[in-house]
């Protein structure tokens, strides 16, 4: 990875967090949940891959409709994350598989 790359992805975030903070406060919170627990259990390309700025796209396209957050995914924003990434590599099934485990059946 070369140094323009470097700047290319903190300007590419930069832009990224630029859209969040111009979500309505209810759209914010619930994106920044979402971010915090898709980085702890989501997919491994999740920092370069299209999923943050998808959810971003969609959430500004319900803003847009005057549809709040939760009728757009739910009460339950873990399950609705958990759809989001079902089909994907996560860092668990990563793990599982370094020790000699199949992928997916990290925590069964």
């Amino acid at each position: 990875m070369s140094i323009q790359d470097i700047i290319e992805g903190k300007k590419q975030w930069r832009e990224h967090q630029a859209r969040v903070r111009a979500l309505p406060p209810d759209y914010r919170i619930v994106y920044k949940e979402m971010q915090k627990y898709l980085f702890k259990v989501g997919p491994v390309n999740l920092p370069d891959g299209p999923l943050l700025p998808g959810i971003v796209d969609f959430f500004e396209e319900g803003a847009a409709r005057g549809k709040g957050v939760l009728e757009l995914i739910g009460n339950d924003v873990a399950a609705f994350c958990d759809d989001l990434v079902k089909d994907s590599p996560t860092f668990a099934d990563a793990y599982q598989v370094s020790i000699g485990g199949e992928p997916g059946t990290a925590g069964k």
